[in-house]
């Protein structure tokens, strides 16, 4: 029997008009340019790539804070990308997001419970100030925290308490789906591992999907179950974790993975680091063809011509002409 899935994201587009003024020729940039993928229920999908490439605003767009101008997005069998009003609402409590920068993300003028029993009351979840306190003092627990930080203030906490009181908050409404948008790139490293070794738990035992943005590509590798890598707003490889990582088919993705840091210097000094050359292309302005053409060794002229479509290479799906049979 096969892993449902949640959520389908189907040829996605997310634009946005950068035109400086109206006598200014029209400026859009295409931040996310036709991206497709899946997750199953009670995985987690990993999305890497390089600064830029569109990760967060494709986060963004499936948490409906950003309108796609094309595409679909299903969620549990339903299209959402055109829900307005209570079907919207209904649908942000079952999808959550965790952002990137703790520090931001928590109104510094709100008690931690206010924080946390805010998404509470707008979805009508208990009827009573006493159950809603109850719940806060119990989700304060499952993260790590203690039950008197109810009345204190964000200021007063670290930036790793700070972002398990986001995580807090995205539990409060009890959904099946999270994105988490670099949540762990805003902290130390000393406390990373402690935050993702939380979101794992908390998997477990609520049965949560996620979506997990990221830049570091080793912690994606530790917490992912798939993995899609992301460039210049469209995918370039999917597949699951350990065979992209280990066994990396698109040129990017090999390129990208083995700029990944080594501590031991005799193996770093062995390990072949590609270094892309060439320009990166503008989103406002995508050239023709493959987008990751003007900076791939292996690029031929039809590969500036035409722009590939994705191929199933086994349980991957690769957008290259180097796997065309």
């Amino acid at each position: 029997m096969e892993d449902k899935v949640i959520l389908k994201v189907s040829n996605l587009k997310t634009y946005f008009d950068v035109t400086k003024g109206i006598f200014s020729p029209k400026q859009i940039v295409k931040a996310v340019d036709g991206v497709s993928f899946d997750v199953k229920e009670g995985e987690t999908f990993g999305l890497v790539g390089e600064s830029g490439c569109g990760k967060s605003t494709l986060g963004r767009t499936i948490v409906k804070l950003y309108e796609p101008v094309e595409g679909t997005i299903e969620f549990e069998g339903k299209d959402i990308s055109k829900l307005k009003g209570n079907e919207l609402k209904a649908f942000r409590k079952n999808v959550q997001m965790i952002f990137q920068d703790p520090y931001a993300s928590l109104n510094p003028r709100m008690t931690v419970g206010e924080i946390i029993m805010e998404p509470m009351i707008i979805h009508n979840i208990y009827e009573t100030a006493a159950e809603r306190e109850a719940r806060t003092v119990e989700l304060l627990d499952i993260v790590g925290l203690k039950p008197d930080h109810i009345r204190r203030y964000p200021s007063e906490f670290s930036g790793g308490q700070r972002q398990r009181i986001g995580i807090a908050r995205a539990l409060a409404v009890n959904p099946k789906f999270i994105v988490c948008d670099e949540p762990i790139s805003a902290l130390d490293v000393s406390i990373q591992a402690q935050v993702i070794n939380l979101l794992e738990n908390i998997q477990k035992e609520m049965n949560l999907s996620y979506l997990f943005i990221a830049h570091d590509l080793s912690m994606v590798r530790h917490i992912s179950d798939r993995i899609g890598v992301m460039y210049l707003g469209h995918m370039m490889e999917t597949g699951p974790a350990h065979d992209v990582f280990y066994r990396p088919l698109h040129p990017y993705t090999i390129a990208l993975l083995s700029a990944i840091p080594i501590s031991d210097p005799d193996i770093a000094k062995a390990k072949n680091r590609i270094i892309l050359e060439g320009e990166i292309p503008s989103p406002i302005n995508p050239p023709a063809g493959c987008p990751f053409a003007s900076r791939c060794s292996k690029a031929t002229e039809r590969c500036s011509k035409e722009t590939p479509q994705p191929i199933q290479v086994g349980d991957r799906l690769i957008t290259c002409f180097l796997y065309e049979k």
